[in-house]
């Protein structure tokens, strides 16, 4: 397909036609009739456990929730339970019998750092909910939602998770790569890796990001193989200041691979990047991967996928303390790990899912395991190994709801590198002053051009 068509919008009558589709994915009618009823609106138990340690799902606020006040997106969030205290707190030295419910990343953070990693765990809440219109979409994907013949791609998804049922590992995969995010994503973010000598490696990036599939003012009729448009500046370091680069993204990586341009400040030329995908080293010092942005992001296709299932996890939840603009980086970023009094646990499902490289495939991480909020699909913790089947990295999103964009978010994500004791802090907002805006302004594919990009870097 010449990608000239692909930015400027093509029908979705003559995509699909000439994409290869297979139809296991799509769910029974029984199990599309317990959308919204028996369960969640996304597909999620909507009971609590049996000890009340999980909450059931209410769904009750959509939006701002009573009692706060904010001034719209791009300022404050406001913490809901800021009046809640931990009902414990996990350490070293009582960690062993909360095993069952610790990632065995989680486990080794203990062990590397006993006097200073703990986890203070507080209620479980399920309160938020997303809109009506999204719920639909996903519906929607349950009965119409297939994955290509190569499974590196997927037909007729909109707004959220792709298979509300999902019956195996691939299914779910996709189910993390299109879990409901913002259309429009603009502002600054900071990244910084901290090693253990105490010195600090900063970079920093300005976001421009359109996702035509959760916009709703894109039909799903009119669709096409676009999954995000994005524009990132680097803003720091200095020696790097002034670069911008365009990603082009598709949900059809078999037919239709990410598109990358560049355009350099030196020559103030733009050029085509080659293929940025897989281990390729991203942040300060190379410290993550393409594909764990976020915990995971790009093709599947590297990777053999096992559903194991649901398990109840402690994992980071409601953590609005760790975007305050109180909290300065000085007080967040403690030598070895966040500062745990920034950081909330709580109990929940999640999806646990294990990925093995594919024979022939070469990658940092051999194996990895990823475990995903059942209320969102976003992923909240991973554990990243070796050739040899050692634990490497271990990794964990923090999650808040944004309430002017009425969904789920990831917010700073932290990389830790079990081996050198060095961490990485990704997506910080506190101390920056252009703070992320979601959900503002007309956006079209065609705003995100090669030719758009030479007019920025000018």
């Amino acid at each position: 397909m010449d990608r000239r068509s692909f930015v400027g919008g093509v029908g979705a009558a003559a995509l699909l036609a000439a994409m290869p589709k297979i139809a296991l994915a799509k769910a029974a009618p029984d199990e599309i009739a317990k959308l919204g009823t028996t369960l969640t609106p996304i597909g999620a138990i909507k009971e609590g456990n049996a000890d009340g340690s999980i909450a059931p799902w209410s769904g009750k606020w959509l939006g701002t929730p009573p009692g706060i006040s904010f001034a719209g997106t791009g300022s404050p969030l406001a913490d809901p339970y800021a009046g809640e205290k931990p009902l414990f707190t996990i350490t070293a030295q009582n960690a062993a019998q909360y095993a069952d419910k610790l990632s065995a990343g989680q486990q080794a953070m203990f062990k590397r750092y006993p006097d200073t990693f703990k986890m203070h765990v507080y209620p479980c809440h399920r309160d938020f909910r997303y809109s009506d219109w999204t719920h639909e979409q996903i519906k929607q994907n349950a009965q119409l939602a297939a994955l290509t013949a190569s499974q590196e791609g997927i037909t007729n998804v909109k707004a959220g998770a792709a298979f509300p049922f999902p019956k195996s590992g691939i299914e779910q995969i996709w189910n993390v790569i299109t879990a409901t995010k913002a259309f429009t994503e603009t502002g600054d973010y900071d990244e910084a890796v901290v090693y253990p000598d105490g010195n600090v490696a900063w970079g920093g990036q300005k976001w421009d990001i359109y996702a035509p599939p959760y916009d709703p003012n894109t039909p799903r009729e009119e669709g096409s193989p676009a999954s995000s448009f994005v524009f990132r500046e680097t803003t720091k370091p200095e020696r790097e200041r002034g670069s911008i680069a365009l990603v082009q993204e598709t949900w059809a990586f078999d037919s239709n691979p990410t598109m990358a341009y560049q355009y350099v400040p030196g020559t103030r030329r733009v050029k085509q990047a080659p293929e940025v995908a897989g281990d390729y080293p991203l942040g300060p010092g190379g410290f993550h991967t393409v594909d764990d942005t976020r915990l995971w992001a790009q093709s599947p296709k590297r990777y053999n996928w096992e559903l194991v299932g649901k398990k109840e996890i402690f994992v980071p939840y409601n953590n609005y303390k760790v975007e305050d603009p109180a909290a300065s980086y000085k007080d967040m970023l403690g030598k070895s790990h966040l500062n745990p009094d920034y950081m909330r646990w709580e109990l929940h499902r999640v999806w646990v899912l294990k990925a093995k490289l594919k024979d022939g495939i070469r990658h940092v991480y051999a194996a990895r395991t990823i475990y995903a909020d059942e209320d969102s699909h976003l992923p909240l913790l991973a554990d990243m190994y070796d050739a040899r089947g050692d634990l490497y990295r271990f990794a964990l999103n923090t999650v808040s709801y944004d309430y002017a964009a009425q969904i789920f978010m990831t917010r700073v994500c932290c990389y830790h590198d079990l081996v050198s004791g060095a961490y990485m802090a990704d997506r910080l907002t506190n101390e920056l002053k252009n703070k992320p805006k979601f959900n503002v302004g007309g956006r079209k594919p065609g705003d995100y051009t090669p030719a758009e990009l030479k007019r920025r870097g000018v």
